[in-house]
């Protein structure tokens, strides 16, 4: 069966207060049980707290640099060859790009506990920003994995 794509890429508005069409995504991965107006709260107060912090650049700046750190560019894929695997490092397609560093940012802050969940991403965003953080460590193992099997990239496909 062929895969069916949605036509979520031009439906999705633009968020209302930044105007951008990356933070509405980023608010639909943070967003759980179709809670939007929660997610919203959650994404607009770490704005706040990152708008205190770092002073010099405004925080959609600061967001959109954030996932642009985070962002792999090589990846490994497993591939069988003659009944063994390899992992094949290969480029990374821009929109997986953009699901795997809001994942791992995510994954970031959902991992750890204790505080407001606001505080967490806005935390999280401000490492992301410095080239720091549990998003940008699952970066460089992305990376390092890729880089040690680089004797496998002519397998890539």
């Amino acid at each position: 069966m062929a895969k069916k794509f949605t036509a979520s890429a031009t439906q999705l508005q633009a968020d209302p207060v930044y105007g951008s069409k990356l933070i509405a995504k980023f608010i639909n991965c943070l967003m759980l049980d179709g809670k939007k107006s929660v997610a919203r709260k959650v994404f607009y107060d770490a704005m706040g707290i990152v708008e205190k912090r770092i002073k010099d650049c405004p925080p959609n700046e600061v967001f959109e640099k954030a996932i642009e750190n985070v962002k792999p560019a090589l990846e490994v894929r497993s591939k069988r060859v003659g009944g063994a695997s390899y992992q094949v490092p290969m480029q990374v397609k821009p929109n997986r790009q953009r699901a795997l560093a809001f994942r791992w940012i995510l994954d970031g802050i959902r991992g750890k506990k204790g505080r407001p969940l606001a505080e967490r991403l806005a935390a999280e965003l401000c490492d992301a920003y410095k080239g720091e953080g549990s998003a940008m460590t699952m970066r460089t193992n992305v990376h390092r994995m890729a880089e040690a099997n680089k004797a496998f990239a002519h397998f890539a496909w």
